[in-house]
């Protein structure tokens, strides 16, 4: 985007565009969700609104004040007394750390302020008195609050019931109450892309570049399947790899060629990915990655069939993916791409009926929206007039959902240092000076900081949701203390293929417990052999032969069992060693489908190996207090949601083994404190497998990822102050 600076002073253009900032300052007032929406084409109908209806955004709407709008909405009288919102100054901590701010609470309790009673309490849940909540079984309250919410003419919640890979998963413990301004990025989060035609779009770009630099490029064609997210470009080796969360790598691919295990290890058996060697590991943690990951790779054939003259590319691995990124960034910096994209956005953009309804929600909760992308002006206005508009109140456009815009916001920079503030005060993007930012406003470069100053809000009072693990979420968390969501797009896919290969994942872990079996089995023999042919038991064996055994007893058993295994061993051994032969025909292709229905080569996008994590899922796990398919999941909650983080199963917590634990009688140091008696003396321990897989935040239990609302509050750290019960 070319900056065209507008000298200070009264044109005629910035005024008009100053009109239109105040306009789209005012808060949309949904008392409810909207009736069918009337369709303004097949393809994109509008929300309804009318003169009289409190969505209909009319000057009159336009003049009131929203901070004051937002308080008295939501103050209201009830039988137990007048009902208002935990500010600042009144929140407290938690039970889980999280700020009590944006919770209801009772205002007062004196008699003469409560109005006069419509509701009994038996009339709610079918309760007596508040106390039976804490008797009632989960299944009959999860009955009463549906049929609740019927009498009161309020639909339930459509998940988890429907959709249970649209859920929201949290990795972090987050209330949304708490949270005053959501800040969005723009490419892969609050705009989609439909992958095969952007990147390959992309794709045919960079091709064409390799091209002009006298690459050999005639045969090479887009192969979407090649490449997921969540792999590392090993640029040393001209590796695609595919790492668990330690960095062990478990798959691998040179060029177009996947490796054998054998290979895998020789390659990787005495090193671990380390992705903050950069100049050697590219991780691929946004879709854009993906063209420049299966254009190297193809490149990395051609270079390794001597196919690239010496005076285009030298003969490495490193230099060819320098080459390759080059051809990418050009595509980019040259405009062509987008500039084919705002032609055609239909091509290019997947439309969701629902994102324009999730926003409207936010905002009429009192929330501050943001729109903060490294993309300039004109492709940001084309594609979100192009996927908003049509879906919004007549009258309304996409800068009627956000507080503020900032455009070519040059993350992750604009998290940790100040660049140069613009002001964009005309619709073709005529930019001025500028040293604050202000509500309403289009601005140019800028930083977090002046975000926070021109809000009067800091860290966690702020989400911010976008795409990229490190340019979105690691700096915000890490340097701002932001709260920080990811946008998945393939989470949708990853969960549909973990429920279609369940059977399969099943009977993998079933021949993986036989081989445990066998291999106990054959691992006895040997120690018993040992201990036969060389007399190192440590406990001696006449012990174990009663009463009345002597040492001489024990010889003679020595001397037979020595006999024996001399005999038996090696057909012992050689059984053994074919019946695990048989199992490891089976469980190896096996292993290699696992996730095949995400993807054949990679498996899934969470997952690495059988039992572990992926190195995404780590980074997910480590950035994202919460991750989702796309941002209007958020529809699926309320704006008031409190996300409560799942239990994680610890590889030595396993409740099928507590019985057992127990009966043993061994103590915990805890135990001992209480001076608790073993029910039998103690003295024998208990040995189990810990085979367990690490949990994940998105196959927590029964529940799917539902999050439920917070049922009361508690004291602050060190309870020396309860808190009031806040809903």
């Amino acid at each position: 985007m070319s900056l065209q600076l507008a000298l200070p002073g009264p044109l005629d253009a910035a005024h008009r565009l100053r009109r239109h900032t105040a306009a789209a300052q005012a808060r949309p007032r949904l008392l409810a969700r909207p009736p069918p929406r009337a369709a303004a084409d097949a393809r994109c109908p509008r929300l309804a609104a009318t003169p009289d209806d409190p969505r209909h955004f009319g000057d009159e709407h336009r003049e009131e004040e929203e901070e004051e709008e937002s308080s008295d909405a939501e103050e209201f009288d009830t039988i137990a007394g007048a009902v208002e919102v935990v500010d600042e100054d009144e929140a407290e901590i938690d039970l889980f750390g999280e700020s009590t701010r944006g919770n209801l609470h009772f205002a007062s309790s004196d008699e003469e302020d409560r109005p006069p009673a419509r509701r009994r309490i038996d009339d709610v849940l079918g309760l007596r008195n508040a106390e039976d909540i804490l008797h009632m079984p989960w299944g009959e309250l999860r009955k009463r609050t549906n049929e609740l919410l019927g009498e009161l003419g309020v639909p339930p919640s459509t998940y988890p019931a429907s959709q249970p890979q649209r859920a929201l998963f949290t990795n972090r413990t987050l209330n949304l109450r708490a949270i005053e301004v959501i800040g969005y990025d723009l490419d892969y989060t609050i705009i989609h892309y439909d992958v095969d035609a952007w990147e390959g779009k992309a794709y045919m770009y960079g091709l064409q570049s390799l091209r002009e630099m006298g690459c050999p490029v005639e045969g090479l064609r887009f192969d979407r399947s090649l490449v997921i997210r969540g792999l590392i470009m090993d640029t040393e080796l001209g590796n695609l790899v595919k790492a668990d969360r330690f960095g062990f790598v478990k798959r691998a691919m040179h060029g177009t060629r996947m490796l054998s295990p054998a290979e895998v290890r020789e390659s990787y058996g005495r090193e671990l990915v380390n992705l903050r060697n950069e100049s050697r590991f590219i991780f691929l943690n946004t879709l854009f990655s993906i063209s420049e990951a299966v254009l190297y790779m193809q490149m990395v054939d051609r270079l390794d069939a001597d196919m690239i003259p010496q005076q285009v590319c030298s003969n490495s691995y490193a230099a060819l993916h320098k080459m390759v990124a080059k051809a990418l960034f050009r595509a980019h910096v040259e405009g062509k791409l987008k500039a084919e994209i705002i032609q055609d956005p239909e091509r290019y953009v997947s439309r969701d009926p629902e994102m324009a309804q999730t926003l409207l929600d936010q905002r009429q909760a009192g929330k501050a929206l943001l729109l903060i992308t490294n993309s300039d002006y004109h492709y940001t206005h084309r594609m979100m007039s192009y996927a908003y508009d049509c879906f919004l109140p007549e009258g309304q456009t996409w800068r009627d959902l956000f507080d503020m815009v900032i455009v070519n916001a040059r993350k992750p920079d604009f998290f940790i240092s100040s660049m140069s503030l613009y002001e964009v005060v005309t619709e073709d993007g005529l930019m001025r000076p500028s040293y604050s930012l202000k509500r309403g406003g289009v601005y140019c470069g800028g930083s977090a900081a002046l975000v926070e100053k021109a809000l009067g809000v800091t860290g966690d009072s702020i989400l911010y949701v976008g795409d990229h693990i490190y340019t979105d979420a690691a700096l915000a968390k890490m340097k701002l203390n932001w709260r920080t969501a990811l946008i998945i797009a393939e989470l949708e896919a990853e969960i549909e293929a973990l429920a279609q290969g369940r059977q399969h994942r099943k009977l993998l872990k079933e021949l993986l417990n036989k081989k445990d079996m066998v291999g106990d089995v054959f691992n006895q023999l040997r120690l018993a052999r040992q201990r036969g042919l060389n007399q190192t038991g440590v406990v001696p064996l006449y012990e174990h032969l009663g009463p009345t055994a002597s040492l001489d007893d024990e010889q003679e058993l020595n001397d037979t069992l020595g006999q024996l295994l001399m005999v038996m061993s090696v057909l012992d051994e050689q059984i053994a060693l074919m019946v695990m032969s048989v199992l490891d025909e089976q469980i190896g292709p096996m292993i290699e489908a696992d996730g095949m229905h995400f993807n054949r080569r990679w498996g899934y996008l969470s997952r690495a190996g059988v039992n572990d994590k992926s190195q995404l899922m780590r980074q997910i796990e480590k950035y994202a207090d919460i991750f989702t398919s796309r941002v209007s999941n958020f529809l699926r909650y309320t704006p008031f949601e409190y996300f409560r983080s799942p239990a994680q199963l610890l590889v030595h917590d396993r409740p099928t083994a507590d019985a057992l634990v127990l009966s043993s009688g061994v103590l915990s140091s805890s135990d001992h404190d209480t001076g608790a008696v073993p029910s039998n003396g103690g003295s024998q321990p208990v040995a189990f497998s810990s085979y367990a897989a690490p949990r994940s935040p998105f196959t927590n239990g029964a529940n799917g990822g539902t999050q439920w609302p917070q049922s009361a509050g508690v004291g602050k750290p060190g309870g020396s102050k309860p808190v009031r019960p806040a809903y």
